[in-house]
């Protein structure tokens, strides 16, 4: 029928990097629940502080963190009820709306950043070697590119 399966050694990759990533979110999010929050809503907040002004159009935000705008909306919602962020009309255009990181908001992601990144050397940079952090790196890259046709969306303030 023409379908190429998978060899054995592909389906060891394909299953270790099903369960390896499953888990390792699983641990980067249970990390955070001490702050009441999770990985999504960290990953928002964090990209807003590394931006300009603090602040990101929407529909940039949700290409960066991967999600729905409506899945971005409600999200954004549970962090504006938290006074982290606040919803701004793009003076640009008008139709556009930016999400800004409010200065509670830039205080949570300050306190929360150096136990995320200690969870994430943890959980997978320190596991690995430097080699390996960069094959990995440059891997998802590879992959993210063939599903959307882009690269990798720049870091907001022109980090790598």
């Amino acid at each position: 029928d023409g379908t190429r399966w998978l060899n054995a050694e592909e389906q060891v990759a394909w299953r270790a990097y099903l369960r390896g990533s499953r888990a390792l979110e699983i641990a980067l999010d249970l990390d955070l629940t001490a702050h009441g929050i999770g990985l999504s809503e960290y990953e928002i907040i964090s990209m807003l502080s590394e931006a300009p002004d603090r602040q990101l159009r929407m529909s940039s935000l949700a290409a960066l963190v991967q999600q729905s705008r409506s899945r971005l909306t409600h999200t954004a919602g549970r962090l504006e009820q938290r006074g982290w962020v606040s919803r701004l009309r793009s003076e640009d255009d008008g139709r556009g709306v930016l999400l800004s990181l409010t200065d509670a908001g830039r205080e949570a992601v300050e306190s929360m950043a150096r136990e995320h990144v200690s969870s994430v050397r943890r959980h997978l940079v320190d596991v690995l070697t430097p080699e390996e952090v960069r094959v990995v790196g440059t891997a998802m890259a590879k992959v993210y590119r063939e599903i959307k046709g882009v690269d990798l969306p720049p870091m907001p303030g022109g980090g790598g």
